[in-house]
């Protein structure tokens, strides 16, 4: 089995640039679906609002990997915000999915979020974990997996969605390339040691996992949550980034009583203009709180495994500092 001719949403961005590389390394046609203008032959200029520029992204692909997506996990602020995420995570998909079924498309694949299941608090869950999303991103991610397995189901394409965690890498603007140019500028609090577990995955592993449920036929209808087996805290990362940037060791840290405070004065904030501010409660609880995700499924049931772990992983997202 071959993923033939593939179309890849999103291409232009921090994964989808990076399976476009990998699947033109091996010699694969790849046709790349992108809001702005297109700059070659392989690029087509759509969007995912627009059902006539999905029909002819999708005429003569075999397998579709969407990557495209309105990214922002944060919790909307406001109705306008949660209705994007209704408009480009779920219907966007949906519409995708349907234009895929309709043009013959073998095997799609949707980059769907960890956000989609609800938060696991202190324990660590997998795909079965029944808490809903909370969430307008979450419940848009999960509402699109929906989506897609009745679009595949009715047009008898292989779909699988996986569920990331947290992703990094060089390239990527996520929260924890935020969180190391703060440290390295020295402005980030040294955070308390609070035992939290924190799942992530780097970049180069997603493309592993995203070729390898493409062309496994045990992943189709399937979900996988795509992580590293290794947690973290946040104490960890903070400790983790200094050293990966050649700073010292920092003893000390900020109580969490204080970084609490002031998340609570960020909350008012935002309460009065409506805008965010770097840091709330929100914020403080992916700093100091758990969020942690087992990949046993992909392990156990496709061979896939993260290989990537959080120092190499640093390393390379900071260009070798």
């Amino acid at each position: 089995m071959t993923l033939g001719r593939c179309l890849v949403t999103g291409g232009r961005g921090f994964i989808g640039a990076r399976l476009v590389a990998a699947l033109r390394a091996d010699g694969l046609a790849v046709r790349i679906l992108t809001r702005g203008d297109a700059s070659g032959p392989d690029e087509i200029r759509g969007d995912l609002a627009d059902p006539a520029s999905l029909a002819r992204a999708c005429e003569g692909i075999d397998t579709v990997f969407h990557c495209a997506g309105h990214a922002h996990a944060f919790g909307a602020l406001g109705e306008d915000e949660a209705a994007r995420h209704r408009r480009v995570n779920l219907e966007g998909t949906r519409a995708l999915a349907e234009a895929a079924g309709r043009a013959g498309v073998r095997r799609f694949v949707f980059l769907s979020s960890v956000k989609a299941m609800g938060e696991p608090l202190d324990a660590c869950v997998d795909e079965d974990w029944p808490e809903p999303p909370a969430g307008a991103y979450g419940q848009a991610k999960r509402a699109a997996e929906d989506a897609l397995q009745v679009a595949a189901t009715h047009h008898g394409m292989h779909a699988v969605s996986l569920r990331l965690a947290m992703v990094y890498g060089a390239g990527g603007r996520g929260n924890l390339e935020r969180m190391a140019a703060l440290v390295r500028r020295g402005v980030f609090p040294p955070l308390p040691e609070t035992g939290n577990r924190r799942s992530l995955v780097h970049v180069s592993d997603v493309v592993a996992a995203i070729r390898l449920v493409a062309l496994d036929p045990r992943a189709a209808g399937r979900c996988y949550i795509v992580a590293h087996p290794e947690t973290h805290s946040g104490r960890q990362f903070f400790d983790a980034l200094r050293a990966a940037q050649g700073l010292a060791p920092v003893a000390w840290s900020v109580p969490q009583g204080v970084l609490t405070a002031a998340a609570w004065v960020g909350d008012g904030i935002e309460r009065l203009f409506a805008r965010r501010v770097p840091l709330d409660s929100e914020a403080l609880g992916r700093l100091l709180g758990s969020a942690c995700y087992s990949p046993a499924r992909i392990e156990r049931e496709l061979g896939w495994r993260a290989r990537v772990g959080l120092a190499e992983g640093l390393r390379e997202m900071l260009g070798g500092r």
